[in-house]
């Protein structure tokens, strides 16, 4: 089975969408990470602050007062810090849940610290009774050991967020590798592929006769070079006038087609010149040979590498469109009538020329021969001239005219 290249490069394209998400996400994990390790030094400098805050000098009181108020402000300044780094913990709030514990930690701590500057204030202020100064002292150190355990629980508990995260990014990683370096294999795979193709077409390498073309368009390059070799070999495949496929050359030419169509439509479409026929000559023969190459190049500009278009009669071309919808088949079809329509011609003696076509559009079923299809849409065409010029009908038209 062939590839197409438009479905790999789309593919290629999700693949490198998806790397890109992975690496952002990557990144936003290694910043989570940073605000791990700014978590835990923002702790253990509360803790050294804390430790500062029992050994002051108390032989200058007014300097002891001037640092405790400096470092007890700045004990719940660290705290808001805390908070301020957990609005960025995407993986804590949204995955793992540990907003709401972590942030009744941080309530208790400030609690915590409130009392602890408390007590250390009562045991900065001179008080000349002994029994206050050592009931002041037994405050202090029981406060300092309540907000130190504290302190230590929080870092505990954040080695054990990081560790649950650490355990999910572990196997999301190790998914995620296998994916890409499969993914990745892949693509590269089928790159290479696409490039050999492109080099067999290119005949860079005169040895490679025996090929194996691995892309749905590289195939059809291929026969239509192989095609223009087979016109010049077969003249009675081409019409002679406007160089393109004649009613033998467009069943050949579809016959080697057809098979690279995929899941498309087939849509056939008999056109016909309005007013142009055979039997009543309008224009002089130089005058309708050049009508005639010039439609037919016009036809060409719109032909994709699986279509087949060929001048089947004097007056008549037959296309045979692929593409992904009916509606996408009918709206080409519509567009190439408007081509003509807008082309210019000059008659010596007569002046401008406007030429128009009428048509008849069928959507080939899978199981009808193309003989088939091209007697319906010649029935549709037949219709659409007793009901004017310059449009094209379906078969949904003709179904409106029985009713």
């Amino acid at each position: 089975m062939k590839h197409s290249i438009k479905k790999i490069f789309m593919n290629l394209n999700t693949y490198l969408f998806f790397v890109l998400l992975i690496a952002f996400i990557s990144m936003m994990l290694t910043l989570e990470q940073q605000l791990s390790f700014e978590k835990v030094n923002n702790l253990n400098q509360q803790k050294e602050i804390i430790k500062s805050l029992t050994t002051l000098d108390k032989n200058d009181i007014e300097l002891a007062l001037i640092q405790f108020n400096g470092k007890s402000t700045q004990l719940h300044q660290e705290i808001d810090k805390l908070k301020s780094l957990n609005r960025y913990d995407y993986s804590g709030k949204y995955l793992f849940s540990h907003e709401e514990e972590y942030l009744s930690d941080l309530n208790s701590l400030s609690q915590l610290t409130t009392a602890f500057n408390k007590a250390a204030h009562e045991f900065y202020v001179d008080n000349a009774n002994a029994k206050v100064k050592e009931e002041a002292q037994k405050n202090l150190n029981k406060a300092f050991a309540t907000i130190i355990k504290k302190i230590n629980d929080i870092l505990i508990r954040n080695i054990e967020y990081n560790q649950e995260k650490f355990h999910i990014i572990k196997i999301v990683t190790i998914a995620i590798f296998i994916i890409v370096l499969f993914a990745t294999l892949l693509y590269r795979k089928r790159l290479f592929s696409i490039y050999k193709d492109i080099e067999y077409l290119y005949q860079i390498d005169k040895a490679k006769k025996d090929h194996t073309i691995y892309t749905v368009e590289a195939d059809a390059i291929a026969m239509r070079m192989n095609r223009k070799n087979v016109t010049n070999d077969n003249p009675t495949m081409i019409d002679p006038v406007t160089g393109i496929n004649n009613h033998k050359g467009m069943v050949n030419s579809y016959s080697n087609k057809k098979n690279l169509k995929d899941s498309n439509f087939t849509a056939v479409t008999i056109l016909e010149i309005d007013n142009f026929s055979k039997s009543k000559r309008a224009f002089s023969q130089e005058m309708t040979q050049a009508i005639l190459k010039k439609l037919a190049y016009t036809i060409s500009l719109h032909e994709q590498a699986v279509d087949v278009i060929a001048r089947t009669d004097y007056n008549q071309f037959t296309l045979i469109l692929s593409r992904a919808s009916k509606e996408q088949a009918f709206k080409d079809t519509e567009l190439i009538r408007q081509s003509i329509e807008e082309l210019k011609f000059n008659e010596p003696n007569k002046g401008p020329v406007v030429i128009t076509v009428s048509g008849g559009f069928v959507i080939k079923p899978n199981n009808s021969n193309l003989e088939e299809a091209m007697r319906q849409a010649k029935e549709i065409l037949h219709y659409a001239k007793t009901t004017g010029i310059n449009h094209i009908l379906q078969t949904r038209d003709l179904a409106e005219k029985e009713i």
